[in-house]
């Protein structure tokens, strides 16, 4: 294994921890506000949550995707490890993490389109959510 593999692996999951959580935060926390503050109020808050979401999340994700592509070069030496159980795995995550990345990329480009309605939006944080979380039990299957 390569000796910047501890590197690689923070940063993986750095921005794992940053994307997961920024994405559970607005599920499970901003959601529930909906409730206690009249509409006008909880789009000015969406609103300036999203506008500081936007400027750094698409470096975390690119961070996220470049830092696995290499783990899994490092782990699976090119794409020998497919066979075994610990690729199975491996194949499945990444399938869930490139299903993220198609429903982060369609949300980009409906926000900058201004087809991105609440119904959509609250979609499509639940749908990331869930394949996150789907991603992170096959990451802890994965070694155990």
């Amino acid at each position: 294994m390569a000796a910047w593999y501890p590197l690689i692996l923070l940063l993986h999951l750095s921005c794992a921890i940053v994307f997961v959580g920024a994405v559970a935060f607005e599920v499970l926390v901003l959601e529930s506000l909906h409730r206690q503050f009249e509409h006008e109020v909880m789009t000015r808050i969406e609103a300036a949550v999203m506008a500081r979401v936007r400027r750094f999340m698409p470096a975390v994700v690119a961070l996220l995707f470049l830092s696995g592509f290499a783990l899994f070069d490092i782990r699976c030496n090119g794409f020998s490890c497919l066979g075994s159980r610990f690729g199975w795995l491996l194949t499945i995550k990444v399938a869930l993490a490139f299903g993220v990345l198609a429903v982060f990329a369609t949300a980009v480009r409906a926000g900058m389109r201004g087809t991105m309605d609440p119904c959509r939006f609250r979609r499509t944080h639940h749908v990331v959510l869930c394949l996150m979380a789907g991603i992170v039990v096959l990451a802890k299957l994965m070694f155990y």
